[in-house]
């Protein structure tokens, strides 16, 4: 009883792979692209490199944490450095705004740039710490969906603190509330997009998602993010895993109520265990047709998606840094329009991140590799074409009039990203980024479990399940099925 077979490779499936060979489990991956990695996946275009998914590295101690599980030492398979500058913020009216890894430094640039006093941002700072380290070890690190997880000190801690946590106020009216300068305001609002939700209506305790970067820094991997997948395939194959590329899963095989086995590329492969890595969706749409799709998951609304353009740019641009985020003028507009419209702004808010300044390989002498990304509505059968036509003008006119260039003279190679490209190399339902939204009060907290109590031996990982996505949430998800296996590395 000590077979594992996980579909998919994404980071969660990785992670849940390494911690069950740790418990002394057979473990076998498989994926239906031709590289693992899911979404921190890469790609060269005429010189230039790519990373293609996620762009943001926080809390990279979850990811050592994966070698040391099995005994081997980080830094021999992955290294990283820590960023002194988290991001550039740029707004329409000229205000710039430096965020220093430095505490006081960049507590001294919001005082001086905006005039909100350093007592007024460590009590907001405290607060959205606070949330973390009562949430976390509840949250983050145990299911929501068994009865031991409320009979324990930490549950009763965070009921009593319980209006610490702004559940009754949106993120941006918490946010006005205890900062209340707008481009502050703004800036904090921003951190909803992380896990793919309206900072107009998404609860106040997302403050804490910015206490992920504030105090935990950003970071970037030698290499790019792509290497945190590759490192931990490297992993896994030293310590006997079988990852089987190319190969589409077209079923969960399922007798008298337990998982039993896939059919893959039309073969059977039968095993004790089954973990589905592939968006919850898709599972039972694709691999469970015999089973309905929990109201939870079908009903729910998605979560927002993006428009990506990768621009190859012959120039070199010594205000921007890794991370870059230039806001649009109206913020809440812009969240009416992807939330309840199903189209972009004319005015978007424009991140773009070049790992290039950190990876120089990345991109020829004098040149950079711009991965441009526009926050956008999940697929709904919009013409994508004619959107993107009319977002890159947009983008494009925005970005020469921030940054006082003509952009578009140095763009040297382009690839673009709609969200039915993402759906279809990333498999995440209607392209939607972080699987459902965090638009209501107590969605983030009430995902997909990491099993189901229909299907014996059968769990789910991955943004798309409990406690949702990003990299971080995503290991936590690894660590929280991981859990539910019994160590039988001594048997």
């Amino acid at each position: 009883m000590n077979n594992v077979i996980i579909i998919g490779s994404g980071i969660a499936g990785l992670a849940t792979a390494a911690r069950l060979v740790a418990k002394g489990y057979n473990v076998s991956i498989f994926e239906s692209a031709s590289q693992t990695g899911g979404k921190i996946h890469s790609f060269d275009l005429d010189g230039y490199r790519f990373d293609a998914g996620p762009s943001l590295f926080t809390m990279p101690k979850l990811v050592d944490e994966i070698f040391t599980l099995l005994g081997e030492n980080p830094r021999n398979y992955f290294n990283y450095n820590k960023k002194k500058i988290h991001c550039e913020y740029f707004w329409n009216d000229g205000k710039t705004l430096t965020a220093f890894d430095n505490k006081k430094k960049f507590l001294s640039e919001v005082e001086n740039k905006f005039g909100v006093s350093n007592t007024i941002m460590n009590k907001y700072l405290d607060r959205s710490k606070k949330k973390y380290e009562i949430t976390e070890p509840i949250f983050l690190q145990k299911s929501l969906h068994k009865f031991s997880t409320y009979i324990s000190k930490d549950t009763l801690k965070a009921l009593i603190s319980l209006r610490v946590f702004d559940i009754n106020k949106s993120l941006n009216k918490t946010n006005e509330h205890f900062i209340k300068e707008p481009h502050l305001v703004q800036l904090y609002n921003r951190y909803a997009t992380y896990n793919g939700s309206n900072p107009y209506e998404t609860s106040g305790i997302m403050t804490l998602i910015q206490h992920l970067e504030s105090h935990y820094g950003t970071w970037i991997p030698s290499g790019g993010m792509v290497q945190i997948s590759r490192s931990i395939t490297s992993l896994l194959k030293r310590k006997g895993v079988k990852i089987y590329l190319n190969s589409h899963v077209d079923k969960i095989i399922v007798k008298r109520n337990k998982a039993t086995g896939i059919l893959s590329n039309g073969k059977e492969h039968l095993s004790d265990y089954i973990i589905s890595n592939m968006d919850i969706f898709f599972t039972y749409e694709k691999l469970l047709k015999n089973f309905k799709i929990p109201k939870r998951v079908s009903k729910a609304e998605r979560s927002s998606s993006a428009v990506i353009f990768y621009w190859g740019i012959n120039k070199t641009f010594e205000q921007l840094d890794l991370h870059n985020i230039l806001f649009s003028e109206n913020y809440k507009n812009e969240f009416e329009c992807i939330f309840n419209k199903g189209e972009l702004s004319d005015d978007p808010t424009i991140y773009i991140n070049i790992t290039s300044k950190d990876v120089p390989s990345d991109a020829p002498d004098g040149s950079e590799n711009w991965f441009v990304m526009i926050n956008a509505p999940y697929d709904s059968k919009q013409n994508w074409d004619e959107i993107t036509s009319q977002l890159k003008k947009n983008v494009i006119k925005k970005i020469n009039r921030i940054l006082e260039v003509d952009i578009e003279k140095y763009i040297q190679v382009e690839k673009v990203y709609s969200p039915q490209t993402i759906e279809k190399i990333t498999h995440s339902y209607l392209g939607s980024l972080y699987g459902t939204s965090s638009n209501s009060k107590l969605s983030a907290f009430f995902r997909h479990p990491n099993f189901t109590n229909k299907i014996g031996n059968l769990f789910f990982c991955g943004g798309s399940v409990h406690p949702g996505g990003g990299i971080p949430l995503c290991l936590m998800s690894a660590k929280i099925v991981s859990n539910q296996f019994k160590d039988v590395s001594n048997v």
